[in-house]
C-alpha cells in the first residue's frame, strides 16, 4: 500500500471498550475524512507499521480529538499494537468477497460450500461490519439453514481457524446446548474424565445469551485466556483443561458471530450446531457428548425441537468424523443454587469437594454427563460409565485433578461474594408450580452477570417445594446498589418467575 501524507494520522488510545469490534475515531474536519470521503460507520482499512485492521469509523465533532489524530478502541489498539508515537494510514478496504452470498441468503437463497467459506473468511478477517453480520445471523435464524448448509458452515468455520492434533488415540469432549441457568457441569466432568486417564482438552465460550458461560465461571477460579502452546502444555501435563476458546482461535469466525449474537440474544439451530461442532473438530475431539436440556423455558422447548436439533447434530457430527451422542436432560428448572460466574463456581467447588449441602442436582447431572461420555470412550465396559464417574468423584480423585488443572493454567482462586444482596419474597403461601428459566436468567443479567463476576441470583427452590408468605424465593447478588435495584425492579414486575399454585 502506497502511503500518502493526507491519509496519515497520529495514533492515540481512546480507552473505549467496543466488545471485540475494532472502532476508530476521527475528527470530522481531519484530512483523512475530507480527502477520502469517510463518514460515520464507514469501514476503513488502517495500517500501523506492518499491522493492519479493518475497522468501523465513528466521527467526532467536538474539540477533544485533534484533527491530526485517530483514536483507537481497545479492540483496534490490540489488533495493531502501536508503538509510542506511531502513525496510521488509511484507505477504503476492498469489498468483501462474500457480500453477494450474504445478500443472497438474506433473500432466501441456499448457501453452498464456497459461499460459506467466503463468508467465514471475511468474518474472521473482520471484513464484514457488525451490521452485515447481524443481517447474516438473522437470515439464518429459525430453520433457514438446512442440513447441507449446516455441514458447509461447520467445515468453513474449521477451515479458517487453527486445528489441534493430539497424535492419535481418543480425545473426549462435551457441550451443553444451554438455556438452563446454573447447569455448570463442565468443570466437574473435565475433572472426572481427566482423573480417569482420558484426554479432554475443553475449550469453552463466554456467555452469549446467558448470565455465565463456562469460561466466565472457570475464570473465577483459574486463568482461561491461554494460547495454544499453553493449552497444549496443560493437557499434556494433566490430561485436560478448561480454557476460553476465543483466545486459541480454534474457530475465530464463530467467535465474531457470537459477538453479534450476544446483543441480539438469539442464534439459529444451524449456527448453534456449526458453532459447537466446529470447535470440537478444531480441538481435535473424536468422541463428543451433547447435553441437551429440554423444557418450556430452556433453549430447546419441546421434544419435537429436541429431536430436530439432535438429528442436525448427529448428521453434522457424522459428516465431520465425530463419534457423537446426544443426552436429553430435564430442562424445566435451574441446576444448582447459583446463577452467575462466581455463584456457579461455588456450586462446582462444593460438588467437587463433596461438601455438605452441595447441590445434589448439579452432582447428579454432572455424573450422568460424565458417565455417558465415558461410554463413548474405547475400553469402557458397557454400562459402567456412571459407576466409574461416581468413584472418581467420591474418592477425591476428581477434586485433586481439578486443582492440578487450575494450577497448570495459572493458579487456583476461591470465588468471592457480592457485597449487595437482596431477597425476592413469596407474595403468598403455595407450592412452586413452574420456574421461568429465561426470566430468572434475565434477573441475574440485570444484576450485572456475567460482566460483574460476583453478580447473579441464588435460588434453592425447585418445582414442588412448598413456600410460605414472605419466604425468599431467590436472592439477587450485585456488585453495586444500582444493579441490585435494577434487577429487583424487574423481579417485582414479573412475579411469576417462580409460579405458585395452591398448596
Amino acid at each position: 500500500m502506497t502511503e500518502h501524507t493526507h491519509t496519515r494520522l497520529r495514533v492515540v488510545r481512546a480507552g473505549i471498550d467496543t466488545y471485540q469490534q475494532p472502532v476508530v475515531y476521527m475528527h470530522r474536519d481531519c484530512p483523512v475524512c475530507l480527502s477520502e470521503g469517510f463518514a460515520a460507520l464507514t469501514r476503513v482499512r488502517m495500517q500501523v507499521g506492518t499491522q493492519h485492521v479493518i475497522a468501523t469509523l465513528n466521527v467526532v465533532t467536538g474539540d477533544h480529538l485533534a484533527v491530526d489524530e485517530v483514536a483507537l478502541s481497545d479492540a483496534a489498539w490490540q489488533a495493531v499494537a502501536p508503538e509510542a508515537g506511531a502513525y496510521a494510514t488509511f484507505q477504503h478496504p476492498e469489498p468483501a468477497a462474500s457480500a453477494g452470498a450474504l445478500r443472497a441468503k438474506v433473500f432466501g437463497a441456499r448457501l453452498d460450500d464456497a459461499d460459506c467459506l467466503a463468508l467465514m473468511r471475511d468474518t474472521a478477517a473482520n471484513r464484514l461490519s457488525d451490521i452485515e453480520l447481524a443481517a447474516f445471523v438473522t437470515a439464518c435464524a429459525g430453520e433457514r439453514l438446512d442440513h447441507g448448509e449446516t455441514i458447509a458452515l461447520t467445515r468453513a468455520m474449521v477451515a479458517v481457524g487453527e486445528r489441534l492434533d493430539w497424535g492419535g488415540g481418543p480425545v473426549l469432549d462435551k457441550h451443553c446446548v444451554g438455556g438452563l441457568p446454573g447447569n455448570r457441569t463442565t468443570p466437574i466432568v473435565v475433572a472426572i474424565i481427566a482423573a480417569l486417564g482420558h484426554r479432554i482438552p475443553k475449550t469453552s465460550s463466554r456467555a452469549i445469551t446467558s448470565p455465565a458461560g463456562t469460561a466466565d465461571t472457570m475464570e473465577v477460579m483459574a486463568p482461561v485466556a491461554l494460547d495454544l502452546a499453553a493449552m497444549r502444555r496443560v493437557v499434556e501435563r494433566e490430561g485436560g483443561c478448561i480454557v476460553w476458546g476465543g483466545n486459541v482461535r480454534l474457530s475465530p469466525a464463530d467467535d465474531v458471530l457470537i459477538r453479534v449474537e450476544r446483543p441480539l440474544d438469539f442464534d439459529s439451530d444451524g449456527q448453534l450446531v456449526a458453532s459447537v461442532l466446529s470447535k470440537k473438530v478444531a480441538a481435535g475431539a473424536s468422541q463428543v457428548l451433547i447435553d441437551m436440556p429440554v423444557g418450556p423455558t430452556a433453549k430447546v422447548r419441546s421434544d419435537a425441537a429436541a429431536q430436530a436439533l439432535a438429528a442436525r447434530l448427529t448428521v453434522t457430527g457424522s459428516a465431520m468424523g465425530l463419534n457423537l451422542a446426544v443426552l436429553h436432560t430435564d430442562g424445566r428448572q435451574p441446576v444448582g443454587m447459583g446463577i452467575g460466574p462466581a455463584l456457579e463456581a461455588r456450586d462446582v467447588l462444593a460438588v467437587l469437594r463433596g461438601a455438605p449441602g452441595a447441590p445434589a442436582d448439579l452432582r447428579t447431572r454432572a455424573l450422568a454427563v460424565a458417565g455417558a461420555l465415558l461410554e463413548l470412550a474405547p475400553g469402557t465396559p458397557p454400562g459402567q460409565g456412571p459407576a466409574l464417574a461416581t468413584q472418581a468423584l467420591d474418592s477425591g480423585r476428581a477434586w485433586a485433578k481439578f486443582l492440578a488443572i487450575c494450577e497448570a493454567q495459572g493458579g487456583f482462586s476461591e470465588p468471592g461474594e457480592a457485597p449487595f444482596q437482596a431477597p425476592v419474597v413469596a407474595p403468598r403461601a403455595g407450592r412452586i408450580a413452574a420456574i421461568d428459566n429465561r426470566r430468572l436468567a434475565k434477573v441475574a443479567k440485570l444484576a450485572g452477570a456475567p460482566g460483574a463476576a460476583l453478580a447473579g441470583v441464588v435460588c434453592t427452590l425447585r418445582i414442588g417445594d412448598p413456600v410460605v408468605a414472605g419466604q425468599p424465593l431467590y436472592t439477587v447478588h450485585a456488585q453495586s446498589p444500582g444493579e441490585r435495584d435494577y434487577a429487583l425492579a424487574y423481579a417485582q414486575t414479573h412475579t411469576d418467575i417462580l409460579s405458585l399454585e395452591a398448596p
